[in-house]
Parts: C-alpha cells; structure tokens; sequence
C-alpha cells in the first residue's frame, strides 16, 4: 500500500518566521489576508493595537465559514466590539498567534473548508 498526501488544491502557507510568512514560494512581510477562493489582499494593520471594526468588516465582506485570526507573536483576542460584523454575518472567528494560525488555516484548507486566514505580521 502507498500512502501520500493528499494534494492541496489551495496555496497553503509553507512556512514562517518573526516578521514574514512564505505562501507559495513568496514571502510576505506587512499584514494579509489570504482566503481559500485564492484570494489575497494586504490587510493595512501592522500592530494589534490599531485593529478597528472596519479591518473586520473587511474578513466579513468574503464570505467565509470561519476566519482564522493570528494575532502577532502574542495570543491576543480581538475586543468583542471589532468583531461584530462576524458576527452579525454568521462567520466563526478563531483567534490564536500567527503561526498556530498558518497552520490551523492549512489544515482547514486541505479539508476543503472555506476559510480565510487574516494575520498580523509585526515587525520583528
């Protein structure tokens, strides 16, 4: 018996580091949201601190069944104030640090979820 894995049809992230995350050969220093439709767009917040509602508002307009949100370095969770569009579009928020993140949102992906994953990457 051969065993493989099974192909991805979507990009995953291949790897990461303080300050960068590589997904299909290119690598990403400022904050991004990448979704499973192939979809990816600088997420114009570079600090935890300057989180508004409109940055959540921006992962909700997508469609998603779940957001996976990497807080930086640090475990954070979002002020329940920012998240209400998710909420009001029925759209699961799972908050970690950026790299359990990365990984959540591949194994997500290989599943065939629609997922988006939205990362802050700080400066390191």
């Amino acid at each position: 018996m051969k065993i493989h894995p099974d192909p991805i049809d979507v990009q995953s992230v291949h790897s990461y580091g303080p300050g960068w995350v590589q997904v299909e050969g290119q690598r990403y220093t400022s904050s991004l949201v990448r979704d499973t439709g192939g979809q990816r767009c600088d997420w114009g917040c570079a600090r935890f601190e300057d989180l508004s509602a409109q940055h959540f508002e921006q992962l909700a307009q997508l469609g998603s069944e779940t957001v996976i949100f990497g807080s930086g370095q640090r475990f954070r969770f979002p002020h329940p104030a920012l998240t209400q569009s998710l909420m009001a579009a029925r759209i699961g928020l799972d908050t970690m640090d950026t790299q359990a993140a990365c990984r959540t949102y591949n194994i997500l992906a290989s599943e065939g979820r629609r997922v988006t994953l939205a990362i802050l990457i700080e400066p390191s």
